[in-house]
C-alpha cells in the first residue's frame, strides 16, 4: 500500500515544484469527511475541482483519487532549505470515502512525525490511543479496500521534504507510516518505509 500511496502524492508534488503551483487550500478538520460515508460529489463540493483525478488498484478493487496540492518558494518550511508544499489526497471506492492523507512540509501544520518511536509500538499490545498519544495526530486514515482487512481501519504518517531547483535538481525525501488496528483497537499490522535524502 505504501508504494501506490505515496507514488501517488509524490508525483503529484514532483510536477508542481517545478515552480510556485497549485491553489492554497486549508486542510479540513479531521471529522469534515467520514470513511464509508461521505461521497466523492461531497468532497469536491468543499473542495473544489482537484488538481489531478486517477485510479489506483488496491486489493483487486479500482479506487477513484482525488489530490489537492499547493507550493510555494515563498513560504515558511519546516526546514531550512526545503521548498513548503502541502498535498490532500482523497481515495474512493463506490464513489464513497475509503481514505485521506495530508501532508505538508510548512512550518504552520507540517505533517513531520519522529520515526524513532516506531519501536515502542508492538502488534496485539498497543492501542490506538497509546499509539496517538505517542507519536500524536494522525495525518491519514483508511479502511478496506485501501487495507487488506475488510473489518478495522488503520491510520497514517506522512511527510515528504523536495530541495534544489529545476536548474540544479530536485532532491525527495519521503517516509510514511502505516498502522492498522483489528476490531480491539489493537495494533495488527505496522507498516513503515521511507526513501531517497534529505
Amino acid at each position: 500500500m505504501l508504494s501506490i500511496v505515496r507514488g501517488s502524492l509524490v508525483a503529484v508534488m514532483v510536477s508542481l515544484l517545478a515552480g510556485c503551483a497549485g491553489k492554497d487550500f486549508v486542510r479540513p478538520s479531521s471529522d469534515t469527511f467520514r470513511l464509508g460515508q461521505t461521497t466523492y460529489a461531497q468532497v469536491l463540493q468543499q473542495m473544489g475541482e482537484p488538481r489531478k483525478s486517477g485510479e489506483v488498484l488496491k486489493n483487486d478493487k479500482n479506487v477513484k483519487t482525488a489530490t489537492y496540492v499547493y507550493a510555494s518558494t515563498g513560504g515558511e518550511p519546516l526546514e531550512e532549505g526545503v521548498i513548503p508544499a502541502r498535498a490532500l489526497s482523497y481515495y474512493f471506492y463506490n464513489d464513497i470515502l475509503v481514505g485521506q492523507e495530508f501532508l505538508s512540509s510548512f512550518k504552520s501544520d507540517s505533517s513531520n512525525f519522529d520515526e524513532s518511536k516506531i519501536s515502542a509500538i508492538s502488534k496485539e499490545k498497543t492501542t490506538r490511543g497509546e499509539v496517538i498519544q505517542l507519536l500524536g495526530k494522525p495525518t491519514a486514515t483508511f479502511v478496506y479496500p485501501m487495507i487488506k482487512q475488510t473489518s478495522g481501519d488503520a491510520l497514517g504518517y506522512t511527510y515528504n521534504t523536495t530541495r534544489g531547483g529545476a536548474f540544479s535538481g530536485f532532491k525527495f525525501f519521503t517516509k510514511s507510516l502505516r498502522i492498522t488496528f483489528d476490531d480491539k483497537d489493537l495494533v495488527s499490522e505496522i507498516d513503515y518505509a521511507s526513501s531517497g535524502n534529505k
